[in-house]
């Protein structure tokens, strides 16, 4: 668990300021987006009260919501300390992993193509797809494309979902690999292509590319129980969980 942490902590500052504060590490995104803003602490992180006040001040400073996340076993203290000086659960979110042993390849269901953006108008496709899945503004402005272009470059994977007619229904991503370990996330469909199997092979097949590149773990957390049965189907077994924790 530890080394899927230091994962975390190694990715999550790409494209964003960061700060240490105390045993944390805070990340800022000029996105103000709560799950683009928030702090992950040290392994057995024991904040002081004053510590977790510095901490609160610095989001509140850049006008961000003071959060957190985090795999509770590198910090099993730290939750009721945060409570105890007010910050509340948002979630519990399980971690599940698969190892190239492990991997049940999944294909496309009929209609479906799966394949890699190969221009920005792509990218902009998925993108818009992905939020619109998510509950999120389609529209996609042309920093988001940029930054998804140097994601590219340095090393994330994309892979977009379309239908017989060109449409793109969804998409996904594989974050960057690091000393063997990489994320795969943002796997979303839109509402009347679910049901048919699209989010399994998009996992499946993202699995499958990170794993033949040489990841020996690859790690998501799903949102809810009905999108974890999905990743059970390609491989994933929990593994340990995820909290989110933030202060109004």
């Amino acid at each position: 668990m530890s080394v899927i942490q230091t994962y975390v902590r190694t990715t999550a500052p790409r494209g964003r300021e960061t700060e240490r504060v105390g045993p944390f590490l805070a990340t800022y995104s000029s996105n103000k987006h709560p799950m683009l803003n928030y702090a992950i602490p040290d392994d057995g992180a024991q904040p002081t009260a004053a510590e977790i006040d510095a901490l609160t001040e610095a989001y509140r400073r850049r006008d961000r919501l003071p959060r957190l996340e985090y795999f509770t076993d590198v910090a099993p203290d730290l939750e009721k300390l945060l409570v105890g000086a007010g910050y509340q659960l948002e979630r519990r979110v399980p971690l599940m992993t698969c190892a190239p042993s492990e991997r049940v390849d999944k294909p496309a269901p009929a209609g479906i193509r799966l394949r890699t953006p190969e221009s920005d108008d792509d990218l902009r496709r998925m993108r818009a797809a992905q939020n619109t899945a998510f509950g999120e503004p389609a529209e996609v402005g042309d920093a988001e494309v940029e930054q998804l272009k140097a994601g590219l470059e340095a090393g994330v994977r994309h892979l977009l979902a379309e239908d017989d007619t060109g449409a793109v229904v969804g998409g996904g991503l594989a974050l960057e690999i690091v000393d063997g370990t990489t994320e795969i996330a943002g796997i979303a469909v839109l509402e009347p292509y679910r049901g048919r199997g699209i989010a399994a092979a998009l996992t499946a097949h993202l699995t499958r590319a990170v794993h033949e590149a040489g990841a020996h773990t690859a790690f998501l957390t799903p949102g809810d129980l009905g999108i974890g049965n999905v990743y059970a189907r390609v491989g994933y077994r929990p593994a340990g969980e995820c909290v989110h924790l933030s202060l109004s």
